[in-house]
């Protein structure tokens, strides 16, 4: 009778230690719930300021594709017209040589010619 009264304590307590109750398990869950909810909230959040920073980047990306268009074009432009100041500088100095050649012929013309006087009113 003593071996059946400890087998029936010793299964009594491995039965009362092995069994969760609801509230012990509702106590336990209950708090994770909750932190798991504030989780979830927060990489919600994280999540809708991520769309937003990523439109956000993508409006910045065209107006800086917009600039750089519109800088490209300007440097075109200048590139254009200092080609054409360059051709017209060479065209101004082409003028000026030619310019300061017929000046040389000029003066040496005129050299001639007041030897030419000068030797008439000797005669």
């Amino acid at each position: 009778m003593k071996k059946v009264t400890m087998l029936g304590l010793l299964g009594l307590v491995l039965a009362m230690s092995g069994c969760a109750t609801d509230r012990y398990v509702q106590g336990q869950v209950d708090p994770l719930a909750d932190r798991l909810t504030k989780v979830e909230g927060k990489v919600n959040a994280l999540e809708t300021r991520l769309t937003s920073d990523e439109a956000k980047l993508e409006q910045y990306h065209a107006k800086d594709d917009a600039k750089a268009d519109r800088a490209v074009e300007l440097a075109g432009k200048a590139e254009g017209e200092a080609r054409n100041a360059l051709a017209a500088a060479n065209k101004g100095e082409a003028a000026a040589q030619s310019a300061d050649q017929a000046a040389k012929e000029a003066e040496k013309e005129a050299k001639k010619a007041e030897k030419i006087f000068r030797l008439d009113q000797k005669k």
